[in-house]
């Protein structure tokens, strides 16, 4: 049986309709979900970023406030930028768009975001409530990629999850939220010893480690559930080698089109979230 495609494109397609109608509904009360970003410096990639991010809300009813700070920003600047928009009402969520210049204290500024308004997952705070299991936004991608297992019907529960990464943004959260689906959960990293070994047990795979095809498809257990959170564009991949993985896996995220939308996607829903808890 050929390998199901868990097309994380069709899904936020799909979810955008809902969100339209919500948003519909929040703006007949008055209110319309607003997402600040704010940008450091000129990083292109950066930019692209957050430009899409913008696309999304203004396609969807919603509204976005643009922050652009120079290179130069200091980390008192940028703490005072994200107090200004923890203060405003008409601010339901807060982007900081990572990396931040060098200069920066990042982690300080991520956790000077309030928590209600936290609709990226990055605060420490967040992150700390979302693992004991209360009500916080999660991480976007890993987010996002529970949606689209529960959207697809994977089984989670009893299932060994292998979690290939273990950034504070994308593996350790997933790893996570895995662990809270009772998932049996090993976190891989670059000097996990016996990689292989460790991925040939994996009932489900999460490639979050960031080096192009590091993975190798000989080592992925066959109807193995197959997740790349990766996605290079120079080489045109993700973190796992996805030839023929049709005949291995018993699901596969493509890239792109797999984990990438349902990242942005489930940024926008978690603005709509913040936005409806104040009715």
């Amino acid at each position: 049986m050929p390998s199901k495609i868990l097309d994380g494109k069709a899904l936020a397609q799909l979810a955008e309709e809902d969100i339209k109608v919500s948003v519909s509904k929040l703006k007949e009360k008055g209110i319309t979900p607003t997402l600040a970003t704010i940008l450091v410096g000129l990083d292109p990639a950066s930019a692209t970023y957050v430009k899409m991010k913008q696309n999304a809300c203004a396609r969807l009813g919603m509204d976005s406030i643009a922050v652009e700070l120079s290179k130069d920003t200091t980390t008192e600047e940028l703490l005072e930028a994200i107090e200004k928009l923890n203060a405003d009402s008409n601010v339901h969520g807060i982007l900081l768009q990572h990396p931040v210049p060098s200069q920066i204290n990042e982690r300080q500024c991520f956790d000077a975001i309030s928590v209600e308004k936290d609709v990226d997952g990055v605060t420490c705070i967040g992150f700390g409530q979302m693992t004991m299991g209360e009500n916080a936004f999660g991480s976007c991608t890993p987010a996002g990629i529970m949606r689209m297992l529960e959207h697809y019907e994977v089984e989670i529960s009893g299932k060994n999850a292998v979690v290939v990464g273990r950034s504070p943004i994308l593996g350790k959260p997933m790893a996570m939220m895995l662990l809270n689906k009772n998932a049996t959960v090993t976190i891989c990293h670059s000097r996990t010893a016996n990689l292989q070994e460790h991925i040939q047990n994996a009932d489900i795979l999460v490639g979050a480690v960031g080096v192009p095809r590091l993975i190798q498809k000989d080592w992925i257990k066959n109807g193995a559930v197959v997740i790349d959170a990766g996605y290079h564009p120079a080489e045109k991949c993700g973190d796992i080698d996805l030839a023929d993985i049709d005949s291995i896996a018993s699901a596969h995220t493509p890239v792109p089109g797999g984990v990438g939308p349902m990242t942005i996607n489930t940024l926008i829903f978690n603005t709509l979230l913040a936005a409806q808890k104040l009715i």
